[in-house]
């Protein structure tokens, strides 16, 4: 499986912004497609992941303001991330997996979140 993100940038805090996954390749062996973070000096840490069906599983750091939402048609997911905050900046990482509760072998490239006045 191969992903492609997309999305990422600077914003200011309060600010919103969308993070785009394609996914490729053997497809039909994905589940859960899910974003993880990581901060300079942090472990990589689950933002939010998504079954096929829909469930999903978020951090309590960004519930009530991120959305993760699929298009399985496409094999897209998307986080939608509004009310960011300074401690939202990160590399976030797409990835595919069996499970929303963990994550699989395959990563995305990363794309850099950056919130700062």
């Amino acid at each position: 499986v191969q992903l492609q993100a997309s999305g990422g940038g600077l914003v200011q805090p309060g600010g919103s912004l969308r993070l785009s996954c394609a996914a490729s390749g053997s497809t039909f062996s994905i589940n859960a497609l899910g974003w993880y973070r990581q901060a300079p000096g942090k472990q990589r840490e689950l933002v939010a992941a998504i079954s096929i069906g829909g469930s999903t599983n978020y951090a309590d750091s960004v519930k009530g303001r991120f959305t993760i939402s699929r298009d399985n048609a496409k094999n897209t997911v998307y986080l939608q991330m509004n009310s960011l905050k300074t401690e939202d900046t990160a590399v976030y990482y797409c990835n595919a997996a069996l499970t929303i509760w963990r994550p699989g072998n395959s990563w995305g490239q990363g794309t850099l979140v950056t919130v700062s006045s």
